[in-house]
């Protein structure tokens, strides 16, 4: 326990202001109100003490209020907040863009749009690829996730709750299966789905772009198959369709590299980033190959806080802060520990039955089900764990289209005992100890 927190107010008392006041739409995950945070732990308005494996849906990948990253922002909040990029442009802004190029797994001249959400840069990653062919329609994956905004959700492989009482959505939208070869999905049924949706839906030459996450986010932490991936880049090579990957939850060294492509084998045209790009601060990105990215007509792209100057001027701290922490090998390292201790709890054949164990880098996740050694999702199962384990002083997350599955995001910067620790509570809430 720490010292009271500076918010006046119990949890309950908040929870019930915030009931009042904010529409019920806005989800909430535990029933606490943060005061302040540092690195991996967070305390709530009553001083009580917890360990973040949520890293606010992986925007924390350099931790709560990292030293590099808070100097970088209260230099900038002393020189100036806002000019709008469109109307007087700063270094800060030119510089993130320069950054980014350097790390990003596409080869050749690259140009980068910055933005301030995910579901606008995968908006305008949409956008960008229509004026680049001139067609209009786009493929997505089932489970996938890519924003709710209109064009996001409709993007959005998930029907509850991203899309109940939404519609209609925008015409043009095609899913096909995602691969899980635990569920029986093999890559080979995914490009028949494109084939027959070539065949009886849509003319390959009417499809803009097929947009798909390396590692599924919300829909699972599903990790897409290098020959995925590699017959994906063959079938848009053969129609000239513009090939888009979502990094905004993967990327940023989440998965152990910059960005998941590079773990492909293949190159996308289009990328999308956000979340930890700017370790808690609204930036998001869309980076491509220069001719594809200059398609759209001046003007065309933009937005009134897009690239704000704090926001970048906290992603360069970002990129300080992988540097001094080594956080690309601490991820890796990480994901170890993770999968390792998850194996072991499995293993042990007791408390909650654990399914399918899973990951890429630090991007882990497992699924509980029903009973030991089946796969029917159990998503009241993984609610009552998010419970008890922030009754216990851990925040974790439960996704998946079924809300079977918990994934942790845990900060890459978190050191090897406070990591422990939250897995002991991880471990203990699952055996029932």
């Amino acid at each position: 326990m720490s010292a009271k927190g500076k918010a006046a107010g119990t949890n309950k008392e908040w929870v019930e202001r915030r009931a009042r006041i904010v529409p019920r739409g806005v989800g909430m995950a535990v029933p606490v109100m943060a005061d302040r945070a540092e690195n991996s732990e967070l305390w709530d308005v009553e001083g009580n003490r917890y360990i973040d494996f949520a890293g606010g849906i992986a925007v924390l990948n350099t931790g709560h209020r990292h030293p590099a990253v808070m100097k970088r922002v209260m230099d900038q909040l002393n020189s100036f907040t806002h000019t709008c990029a469109m109307v007087v442009p700063y270094a800060g802004f030119i510089e993130v863009c320069e950054k980014i190029a350097e790390v990003a797994p596409i080869a050749g001249d690259k140009k980068t749009l910055l933005v301030t959400t995910g579901a606008e840069a995968v908006e305008n990653a949409v956008k960008i690829a229509r004026a680049h062919t001139g067609r209009s329609d786009v493929i997505a994956f089932q489970g996938g996730f890519h924003g709710r905004t209109l064009l996001g959700m409709a993007l959005t492989g998930k029907t509850v709750p991203y899309k109940v009482k939404f519609g209609p959505m925008p015409a043009g939208i095609w899913h096909v299966p995602f691969p899980v070869a635990h569920k029986g999905v093999t890559v080979d049924d995914t490009l028949n789905a494109i084939e027959q949706l070539f065949k009886c839906d849509v003319e390959p030459s009417r499809v803009a772009a097929i947009i798909i996450e390396p590692v599924q986010g919300e829909g699972g932490f599903y990790v897409a198959p290098r020959e995925l991936m590699q017959r994906l880049r063959k079938l848009c090579d053969e129609h000239g369709i513009v090939f888009i990957a979502d990094e905004i939850q993967t990327g940023f060294g989440r998965t152990g590299t910059w960005f998941a492509m590079e773990q492909m084998g293949v190159e996308p045209d289009l990328m999308t980033c956000a979340k930890s790009l700017a370790g808690g601060f609204p930036l998001a990105a869309v980076t491509g190959k220069a001719r594809i990215m200059d398609a759209p007509e001046a003007g065309g792209l933009g937005g009134t806080y897009a690239g704000n100057p704090v926001s970048c001027a906290a992603a360069l701290g970002v990129f300080e802060a992988f540097q001094q922490d080594d956080l690309l090998a601490k991820a890796k390292a990480q994901g170890k520990t993770i999968m390792n201790r998850l194996n072991a709890v499995k293993a042990k054949a007791r408390g909650m039955a654990i399914g399918d164990v899973r990951g890429l880098g630090a991007m882990c996740a497992f699924d509980l089900v029903t009973e030991r050694g089946g796969a029917a999702p159990d998503g009241a199962a993984a609610k009552a764990l998010v419970t008890k384990c922030y009754e216990r002083g851990l925040l974790i997350l439960s996704c998946g289209v079924y809300g079977n599955t918990i994934r942790l995001l845990t900060p890459l910067s978190v050191s090897d005992k406070v990591l422990d620790e939250g897995l002991d509570i991880l471990e203990s809430a699952l055996l029932g100890n």
